[in-house]
């Protein structure tokens, strides 16, 4: 299954507090923390309530 490449690049201050959830259920700690997760729906629906935060590109198979 494809990848995803998430790297969080602004800070959550000022935006809503369940933004600033999204972003730890994403497994992200701190900026430009980069994690690697499953293509899906729901992580996609994640990614993008936070699209003005993070940055996507497409992670390596396996």
């Amino acid at each position: 299954m494809a990848k995803l490449r998430i790297k969080w690049v602004r800070s959550g201050i000022g935006y809503e507090q369940s933004q600033r959830r999204t972003i730890k259920a994403l497994g992200l700690r701190r900026l430009q923390h980069e994690v690697v997760r499953e293509d899906s729906p729901t992580i996609r629906g994640m990614v993008h309530k936070v699209r003005h935060l993070v940055s996507v590109s497409a992670g390596e198979e396996g």
